[in-house]
C-alpha cells in the first residue's frame, strides 16, 4: 500500500490535536506508575506520590509520556482521585498505546496546566493567609500581653487593698481601744457617781428630820381612841 502525503499530513495534524506538549513550568510536572488499565473503556489508574495532588481536580487535563520517548505524549482527563491514585480517561487510548509506553507497571511523567494554574491560585491564597496569619499573630500577642497584664493588675490591686485592709484594721483596733478606754472611764465615773449617791442617801437617812415628834399610837381598833404620844 502506497503511503499518501495527504495521509501523513492528516496524521500530523491529528497528533497536534490529540497530544499535548508539556510546558516548561516544573509546577505542573509529576510522576506516577500505571497500576491498572482498561483499553475498552480507555481508563488508566495511576499511583502517584506527591503532596500537591490535592490541587488536581476532576476534569483537569493531564499530558503524560514515557521518559525514554519524550516527544510522544498522550492527553487525558482526570475522572477521579484519592490521596494516592488518579483515574485518567484517555479519549484516544489505542493511538496512545502505539505512541507511548502504556502498560501496567510503566513509570510515566505527567504534566497538567490545570495543576499549574491551581498551584498559582493556591500560592496566592497562601500569601493572603500568611498576611492574615501575621495579623492574627500580632493580635494574639497583644491579647496575651493584656491577659498577662491582667494578672499583674490583679496582683497590684490585691496588694493595694491588702495595704488598705491592714490600715483599716489598725484604725479599727485603735478605735476599739479608744472605746474601751471610754468604757473604763465611763464605768469608773458611774461607780463614783453611784458611790456618791449611796453616800448622800445614807446621810439623808441619817440626818432625816421628821415633821412631828409625836407618833400615832394605835392601841384600839376604834379610830376615835387613836391618839398621839
Amino acid at each position: 500500500m502506497k503511503w499518501s502525503p495527504f495521509k501523513s499530513l492528516f496524521i500530523y495534524f491529528s497528533l497536534l490535536f490529540l497530544f499535548d506538549v508539556a510546558a516548561s513550568s516544573s509546577d505542573g510536572i509529576f510522576s506516577g506508575r500505571i497500576s491498572t488499565l482498561n483499553g475498552v473503556s480507555g481508563l488508566v489508574k495511576v499511583k502517584v506520590d506527591f503532596s500537591n495532588i490535592r490541587y488536581l481536580n476532576k476534569k483537569d487535563r493531564v499530558t503524560f509520556w514515557d521518559q525514554s520517548v519524550k516527544l510522544k505524549k498522550c492527553t487525558g482527563f482526570i475522572l477521579g482521585k484519592t490521596n494516592e491514585y488518579l483515574l485518567i480517561k484517555i479519549p484516544n487510548f489505542k493511538l496512545c498505546q502505539k505512541l507511548a509506553y502504556i502498560k501496567e507497571g510503566a513509570y510515566l511523567k505527567f504534566f497538567s496546566q490545570d495543576l499549574v494554574n491551581n498551584l498559582k491560585m493556591g500560592r496566592e491564597l497562601v500569601a493572603i493567609l500568611k498576611k492574615k496569619r501575621l495579623a492574627l499573630l500580632n493580635k494574639v500577642r497583644k491579647n496575651k500581653r493584656e491577659v498577662d497584664s491582667y494578672i499583674d493588675k490583679v496582683d497590684a490591686l490585691n496588694g493595694r487593698y491588702d495595704a488598705l485592709t491592714l490600715k483599716l484594721r489598725r484604725e479599727w483596733k485603735k478605735e476599739l481601744s479608744r472605746l474601751e478606754e471610754d468604757k473604763v472611764n465611763a464605768l469608773r465615773i458611774y461607780k463614783n457617781s453611784l458611790s456618791n449617791l449611796e453616800d448622800v442617801e445614807f446621810k439623808m437617812e441619817r440626818y432625816k428630820v421628821e415633821d412631828e415628834n409625836l407618833k400615832l399610837d394605835r392601841w384600839s381598833l376604834d379610830t376615835r381612841l387613836f391618839y398621839k404620844k
